[in-house]
């Protein structure tokens, strides 16, 4: 058990009780994000996006006084010998020593703490007087896997690196062609060797957040395979081909997609069609987190502004809905989204829309004829986008 006052000085340099949260780019998620002490409050996101950053916003927008807000990062290597549950149960008992009163508990990258899902459980019974908010780097250890141990027991809310508004108020006169090129990680965009920076966290996530996942001996073959479906961005992507390159299975291949996937990296995009089977026999399109750092990993062949943009679309839309297909027939549809106008198509372009896009819609609704009207996103209506409400 880790000693009491050293348990204490790490809180406090963690939490705010004699400091003040430093000042930062005010993201959407914390104005609409409400913490309730019920549930657990859980926050997912890819590595470095600025997860850390949302807590101590939440902290104000949820009016939490600053000595009744316990942080701690379980990345802190003076922790690293005693993650597990009692520990939990030690900043808790530590918390409530000095006075009877709520707390809400702010636990940073807790997949990193054994069974925490467990005794999180137990503690919504046992203290619920207090708010627990969690936040992890692993969306199917922080979702799946946490539905099963807390069934209607939890709130989550997703973080991912900033949008076109959020950069534009660190630097007011960007354009989207120039955030296409800087992506959104907050830190990247403070120093002028961002690439590197990327390159490292691109090379973080995999060994820390992927390798540890599917338990590989090496990190090269999970790059390598990442770096694959950076570079096919937008392009129906074929387990077998990837699998051929790279002398690996089919199957192993899928198994890195997916934690991949649970990691934030990449985003899977389903091919559209009401039934399942129909669904499964086609291949998926994959998506970046960012598209800097895709633009970093990848050769600058791959480095092309029409894929970047049609990722930057793709993100757009997974904010607003967690399911976004593409559908293709002779020509393609490039996503698929259901509105509440319907079946709705979308079709993207970085320059004036071509026959391909007209005759991917025709024969979309020659397939689907009372799907909702096809919207045409281009830089010019993008902004239009980010408003839309679907």
């Amino acid at each position: 058990m880790l000693n009491k006052d050293e348990l204490r000085r790490i809180l406090e340099s963690w939490s705010f009780w004699k400091k003040t949260s430093p000042k930062s780019v005010p993201r959407k998620t914390a104005a609409t994000c409400v913490l309730y002490p019920e549930v657990v409050n859980v926050i997912t996101g890819v590595r470095r996006c600025g997860k850390s950053t949302l807590l101590q916003q939440l902290m104000k927008t949820n009016k939490i006084q600053p000595e009744n807000a316990i942080f701690v990062n379980f990345e802190d290597p003076r922790l690293t010998q005693y993650l597990d549950h009692t520990l939990l149960e030690q900043i808790c008992e530590l918390a409530e020593e000095d006075e009877k009163r709520p707390f809400t508990f702010f636990f940073d990258e807790i997949q990193h703490v054994a069974n925490w899902q467990k005794w999180i459980n137990s503690n919504l019974e046992r203290r619920p007087e207090h708010t627990f908010v969690v936040t992890g780097s692993n969306g199917r250890l922080l979702s799946g896997e946490l539905a099963t141990s807390l069934t209607g027991r939890h709130l989550s809310t997703e973080v991912f690196p900033f949008d076109l508004d959020e950069f534009r108020r660190l630097h007011p006169k960007g354009t989207l062609r120039s955030f296409l090129k800087r992506g959104g990680f907050p830190a990247a965009l403070k120093i002028k060797e961002s690439e590197r920076l990327l390159q490292q966290y691109f090379h973080d996530i995999i060994e820390r957040d992927v390798r540890e996942r599917v338990s590989a001996k090496s990190s090269r073959p999970l790059m390598a395979v990442a770096q694959m479906v950076f570079e096919s961005v937008g392009s129906e992507t074929s387990l077998r081909r990837i699998a051929g390159a790279l002398q690996l299975s089919p199957e192993t291949v899928s198994g890195y997609l997916q934690a991949c996937e649970d990691a934030y990296l990449i985003f899977s995009c389903p091919y559209f069609a009401y039934s399942e089977a129909k669904r499964i026999r086609r291949n998926k399109k994959y998506y970046a987190i960012d598209t800097a750092l895709r633009r970093a990993v990848t050769t600058k062949f791959g480095a092309d502004l029409g894929k970047d943009f049609e990722n930057l679309v793709y993100l757009t839309l997974r904010k607003k809905s967690t399911e976004v297909f593409y559908w293709r027939g002779k020509a393609e549809v490039d996503f698929v989204v259901n509105t509440k106008n319907g079946v709705t198509p979308f079709q993207v372009t970085f320059g004036k829309p071509r026959e391909r896009h007209e005759k991917g819609l025709r024969e979309f609704y020659e397939t689907f004829p009372h799907a909702g009207e096809a919207i045409y996103v281009t830089p010019d209506t993008f902004e239009e986008l980010m408003e839309l409400e679907l």
